[in-house]
């Protein structure tokens, strides 16, 4: 067994050695990929920096300083070349000899082995021999004592017969011989075992003992070398290294700094003759006004003029806020709907009947009206961001609700995988506990079995219940994005529609045109308070309406629709038989009620309610 356990050490060991020698390899291998990237990386930035041929950088470099640098570029691209040197050395020299080494060390160390282990099971099975003669041997001796015992009782008997004692001689005499062969056969077997075992301990092991040392200082004398040559790998090329280093510092020694000075000079001199001195003005004598005082009175009135909205002074409007906001804001219909027509072709009414025409509203009223409302997009803005909102996210935009619930979804799965994790090894932990007792209670399992069964179930719950809400999202995105489909469908088939509501979008006096706005925007500066404004995001969306009958617009704040059309509600019916609607980010406005049918968003109506409350 001694012999075993040391066999077992040195294996042990000598597989330590093969790890070591694998290790190294490994570390050159990462050595040479960091010098094939370092290299590369080199040439990489000498390319970038080179002058690009027929350009000014070329012009560049009749300076000494250009010139210097661009001799850096060029040996810093042989620079890099020894580094790939480097790799290459390394990969043949290092990195591939061994690799062959380790596999022919791997071969050896696995004969040597398997003789050292041929040699134990070798004196094993002898040991095993000797020990099983030596057993019938004694048993042999034990039979023929016991024989002979009863021969001499039966002899001493006289109410035996002459057979039976005759008998019990003969099986007596038997028993003799059987014990004189096991005693020749166990001397035979214990010689054997002891020629064996020398031979054992003084020849074959200290023989396989001697081969694995030799195979081991091998090993280390290879990793040895293997080191050196890594050192001699680097310092090969250090002398042309230190070449190119050298023609770096000469070429910056090559800066001559009074020739680039003097080539500037050549090069933009101008050769004109400086001015003269510039004569005494004197001011002390009175001089005359160019303008008078009532020509300076007049046109200080003309600037205090009151502006007016037609034409291009009614532009300053537009710093209080983006165009498209305003005057969905300004031109918002204060007339009776039109009633819906007697018929749902477009063809029967084209138009409905048309609305009286509104009286408009001082543009003062209609900008109060404006400014009141902005609270309403401010506490939206701040329920949005604000504390802990509801646990199914309706608080938030369609998409960042989806996605919140999505991480909901996801993050109650891990939970759910991790506690059925638990019961599984816990479950194993019983049964074997169930096989054996003497390692634990089975039954100590049990409650927390429960308590994660438990647990798995509500998170299942939680998780369905996630899962509808989401389902639920997904849904109305979809919905929307048909709608978007239908409108995208509806405005490359109905060019007309679509210009007749940008031609809609006017000034309360009518005269507001794209053109003029755009115009007047570039003359009126810019202001905190029109950056206010344009920051604002619009109006959330609380449903979507499906267009019953074709609706053009052509009073102020109204959009034309299309029968069928899909369109996005913003603002529902306040009671006056207007609908306000969005078709997308730059047309939006009302349309009357009986013309659409809507699908409010429950969660969103709530969130909008709760905000017109708070703005009252």
């Amino acid at each position: 067994m001694k012999q075993k356990d040391q066999f077992d050490n040195l294996e042990k060991h000598t597989q330590w050695g093969i790890d070591v020698l694998e290790k190294f390899i490994k570390f050159v291998k990462e050595r040479t990929e960091i010098e094939l990237s370092y290299a590369k990386q080199l040439r990489n930035l000498s390319k970038k920096y080179q002058p690009k041929k027929n350009s000014r950088e070329e012009e560049e470099y009749r300076y000494t300083s250009a010139r210097a640098f661009l001799a850096t570029l060029n040996e810093m691209n042989d620079y890099a070349g020894q580094h790939e040197v480097i790799s290459e050395n390394m990969t043949s020299l290092i990195t591939g000899e061994l690799t062959r080494y380790v596999q022919e060390l791997k071969q050896e160390r696995k004969s040597h082995f398997h003789d050292g282990r041929k040699a134990q099971q070798h004196i094993e099975t002898c040991w095993k021999q000797l020990e099983a003669s030596k057993r019938r041997f004694e048993r042999d001796c034990k039979e023929a004592d016991r024989a002979q015992q009863y021969f001499e009782k039966m002899d001493a008997d006289i109410n035996v017969t002459k057979a039976d004692v005759e008998k019990a001689r003969q099986q007596a005499q038997l028993r003799h011989q059987m014990a004189e062969d096991s005693k020749a056969e166990y001397s035979s077997t214990l010689q054997k075992f002891n020629s064996e075992q020398h031979d054992h301990y003084y020849t074959h092991i200290p023989h396989i003992f001697q081969k694995i040392q030799e195979m081991e200082e091998r090993r280390i004398v290879r990793i040895g070398e293997s080191m050196k040559t890594f050192a001699e790998v680097d310092r090969q090329v250090i002398p042309i290294i230190g070449k190119c280093l050298d023609e770096i510092t000469k070429a910056a020694e090559s800066i001559d700094h009074k020739n680039d000075s003097q080539l500037v000079i050549e090069a933009f001199k101008s050769g004109f003759e400086p001015p003269g001195d510039v004569d005494f003005e004197d001011f002390t004598q009175p001089m005359k006004r160019t303008v008078s005082e009532s020509s300076l009175s007049n046109s200080r009135g003309d600037g205090k003029s009151e502006p007016k909205f037609g034409g291009k002074s009614k532009g300053k409007l537009w710093p209080f806020i983006k165009k498209n906001k305003l005057m969905s804001l300004l031109t918002s219909p204060h007339q009776p709907p039109p009633p819906p027509p007697a018929s749902a072709s477009p063809s029967a009414v084209p138009n409905g009947p048309q609305s009286p025409k509104q009286q408009k509203e001082p543009l003062s009223h209609r900008f109060n009206e404006f400014m009141t409302s902005k609270p309403k997009i401010h506490c939206f803005r701040s329920l949005k961001r604000g504390g802990a909102g509801p646990e199914d996210f309706s608080n938030l935009p369609p998409e960042q609700r989806r996605k919140k619930l999505q991480q909901k979804v996801d993050e109650l799965n891990r939970d759910i995988q991790k506690e059925m994790d638990q019961r599984d090894a816990l479950t194993k932990m019983k049964d074997v506990y169930i096989k054996n007792p003497q390692m634990g209670d089975a039954a100590s399992v049990d409650h927390r079995l429960a308590e994660l069964g438990q647990n798995i179930e509500k998170l299942r719950l939680e998780v369905q219940k996630f899962e509808g809400w989401l389902a639920e999202v997904e849904g109305r995105l979809s919905m929307r994005s048909e709608a978007r489909r239908q409108s995208g469908l509806y405005e490359a088939q109905n060019p007309s529609a679509v210009n007749s509501c940008a031609q809609d979008r006017e000034s309360p006096d009518g005269s507001y045109t794209e053109e003029q706005s755009q115009e007047t925007e570039m003359k009126v500066p810019a202001t905190d308070f029109d950056d206010e404004f344009d920051d604002e995001e619009p109006l959330p969306t609380i449903g979507t309406c499906k267009a019953l009958y074709t609706f053009e617009g052509q009073n102020e704040g109204t959009i034309s629709v299309a029968e069928g059309e899909m369109l996005y509600v913003i603002e529902e019916d306040k009671g006056d038989g207007w609908t306000r609607i969005r078709r997308n980010e730059d047309e939006e406005g009302y349309v009357p009620t009986s013309y659409v049918e809507v699908y409010l968003d429950k969660n969103a109506k709530d969130v909008y309610k709760s905000l017109e409350k708070i703005s009252e």
